[in-house]
Parts: structure tokens; sequence; C-alpha cells
């Protein structure tokens, strides 16, 4: 089957087109005959090996596994014998290893949303099930509150904004100049320009959102109320950079009542059953920002790393 690979970390430059054998699914696992995948920042993060510590468990010198992606919407080819809740010609959302080829095979996958196009729910896996544990389980936000977003414009920041819309709460989101309107048009109540605009004028925030990975810990902690919460979701760069911040949080947690939290999402068949009823009720929806042919990958990655896009970027098989 034709797949994306990676044979050396760099650039996305260094993906490449191939031949791999089809994968055969575990007895957990369902194999999907793959109509589109998105694009997240991780993708880009383990290509180019940023922050290191990707290497500990991806491979030091090179990947491991030369497959790339996640993000995945299809048919179900083939079921696993432990499988009982999906069927061989369903059509399905979720995560699967290698998603940018023509067939994955995984164990989170679930009925996508019938009014969704197959580019359209690619978009919302990872991205939406992220924005959904952070505004729900990490920030708590409850209707009335005051809610910051920093790194609105992306995939997750647009769920994000449309989540805490959903919950009641009032939405200030930070964002690139050229990106204003359009997260305006998700519902937020303010929207900044991160470059020019300064947010902590605009506080304080019952919880903060820092998506983007822009603002230092000691600089967003001013901005919140005494009790209030703020949720790290970018990796960081560089050597340590996500250890770098997960310590900072752990520290500033225990010796202040703000809550400082390092949140990773993970995708679940009961969240993508959540947002799958949010979207079919017409309460959120995934935003495409590009799509892209499969031979074109690179580009699609490109366009999510020098944050470019608005929405999700989405690769069609």
């Amino acid at each position: 089957m034709r797949a994306i690979l990676l044979d050396r970390y760099g650039p996305p430059a260094n993906l490449r087109l191939g031949e791999i054998p089809q994968p055969e699914p575990a007895a957990d696992q369902v194999l999907v005959r793959v109509r589109a995948a998105s694009v997240n920042a991780l993708d880009w993060h383990v290509i180019r090996a940023d922050p290191f510590i990707v290497r500990i468990g991806g491979g030091f010198r090179g990947p491991k596994d030369p497959r790339v992606g996640s993000d995945a919407a299809g048919v179900v080819e083939a079921v696993g014998a432990d499988v009982s809740d999906l069927r061989v010609g369903d059509e399905v959302y979720g995560v699967g290893d290698g998603a940018f080829a023509e067939l994955t095979a995984g164990r989170r996958f679930a009925p996508k949303p019938a009014s969704l196009s197959f580019e359209e729910a690619a978009g919302v896996p990872i991205a939406g099930c992220t924005a959904l544990q952070t505004v729900r389980d990490w920030a708590r936000v409850q209707a009335g509150q005051r809610l910051a977003v920093i790194g609105a414009g992306g995939g997750v920041g647009s769920f994000a904004v449309q989540l805490a819309k959903e919950l009641g709460a009032q939405v200030t989101a930070t964002t690139a100049a050229d990106k204003v309107e359009f997260v305006r048009s998700l519902g937020a109540d303010e929207v900044l320009d991160y470059a020019r605009d300064d947010l902590a004028s605009r506080g304080p925030f019952d919880a903060i959102l820092d998506i983007g990975g822009r603002g230092s810990i000691r600089s967003l902690r001013r901005a919140l109320v005494p009790n209030g919460r703020l949720v790290l979701v970018a990796a960081g760069h560089g050597f340590g950079g996500p250890l770098l911040r997960i310590a900072a949080a752990m520290v500033r947690s225990r010796i202040l009542r703000q809550r400082v939290i390092f949140g990773i999402a993970s995708v679940t068949g009961e969240d993508l059953a959540i947002l799958r009823d949010l979207i079919e009720a017409g309460r959120i929806r995934p935003v495409i920002d590009r799509v892209y042919p499969l031979a074109e990958t690179a580009a699609a990655v490109e366009r999510v790393e020098r944050e470019e896009a608005c929405g999700k970027v989405v690769i069609t098989i």
C-alpha cells in the first residue's frame, strides 16, 4: 500500500511517498481504509524530533517506525477478533498508526458524525479530544466564568473556543492578526492580536488555556484570579522544552493557590462519541483550512508547523 514514510528526522521535506505492506489489525483493533487524515502539531514535532525527548521513545538516530500520522477517517476494512462495536463497512473516525497511508490499524475508532464529510471528520479526533479534555477536565470551565484561550486559531484552539462557549463561558481569545476574524466567527467574545494586545490588561481570568506556548507561566499567572487555573497544552521546543514547563508547573502548583496544569490528552471512544453528538446537534464544528493530496503531505505539515492554518489541515487519500 502507499504510505508517507520518514527515514530520518529533520524538516517535513524528508517525508517521502513509498510502498509498504498493509498492517494487520490486532485482536482489539480495526483496519481502516483511510479516506482522509489530518495534520497535528504532534506530527511535525515527531518529524523534527523537537523536542529532543522524541528520540527516547521513537528512535535515537532515526525513527524506529517510518510511518507518520494519527488522525484518520475512513471505512472499516477488517475487525479484530475482540472487536464487537464496529463492523466491516462502517464509516469511522479516530486515530491509527501511520494514518498518512491508504490503510491504518488502531483501537481508538468510533462511528463518524454522519453530517460530516470524511475530510471534516478527519480533523476532529486529536484536536477535538484535546480541546474537550482541556476545557472540561483541566480548566473545569463553568457557565459565567471568564476564560482566555491563547493560540485560538489552530485546530485545538478553534475547538476550545467553541466548547467553552457551549459551556457558557465568556471567552477572550488571542491569535495572529490574520486570524482575528476567523476566531471571532467561532463565537469568541473578544479576540486579541497576540503581537499587539496585552492579555493581562483584559483579566483577571478564571482560567487560561495556553495552547500556543507563547507566554511565560509567571506572566500568565498574573492574569488569573487568586484561585484560577492555568492549563499548558503546548509541548515546548528544544532539548528539554516540555520538561522545563512541566517542572515549572509542578513547582508553582505546590506553592500557589493557582493551579498550573500540564495537560496530555488521549483520544477515547467516549469522548469521540461526545464530540459526535455535539457536532450532529450543530453545537460545534470542525473548520478545514486546506486540503492536500497524499503526495503533498510535506507541504501540509509545513503549513501546520508555520502556524499558518485557520483550523485543520487535511490530507486526502
